[in-house]
């Protein structure tokens, strides 16, 4: 998902000034591709966090920073959705239908309205910068943790370590 995720918003950020062009709207048509399937893979991946209990966090963090990584991951699975969602509702109004792959065209979510699609764009935009901001704050504290504080946080992310972990009685 991490790579998809940053993978998808890189595309976004090259494709946002291009002119437009044959090879913009191939561009675009990838980058919504992209989008359902990071809207399809998160749903898949809720299912599995429905059924799988992450490992307790160490015993030594403070309260307030179990609370933060919990809130921040919480925020993380909102924006997974939040995100194609918000591109999706920008497309329908904009008038630009996703046809995924080139094959499954997906249902228009809004009647095409220009003034509501520039301000979806907006919306899209701004909660890709978030995700953006959690992701590096996800990550530097994730090194915080493995560099400084010296636990085990970031090692038990690796899913070897997962797999032994729950394989293990």
């Amino acid at each position: 998902m991490a790579a998809l995720i940053l993978g998808t918003f890189s595309v976004g950020l090259y494709m946002h000034d291009l002119p437009l062009s044959p090879m913009k709207l191939k561009i675009f048509s990838w980058h919504k591709w992209a989008g359902v399937t990071a809207f399809l893979l998160v749903w898949a991946r809720l299912a599995w966090r429905a059924t799988h209990r992450p490992p307790l966090m160490p015993a030594t963090m403070p309260r307030w920073q179990q609370l933060a990584a919990h809130a921040g991951h919480a925020l993380l699975y909102v924006l997974m959705v939040a995100i194609p969602v918000s591109g999706w509702l920008m497309s329908s109004a904009k008038g630009f239908q996703t046809v995924y792959f080139g094959v499954l065209p997906i249902p228009d979510l809004l009647a095409k309205n220009k003034e509501l699609g520039d301000t979806l764009r907006e919306v899209h935009e701004a909660l890709n910068y978030l995700m953006i901001a959690l992701v590096a704050g996800h990550v530097g504290a994730a090194l915080w943790h493995h560099f400084i504080d010296r636990d085990d946080v970031l090692i038990r992310m690796a899913p070897q370590h997962s797999q032994h972990k729950e394989l293990t009685p």
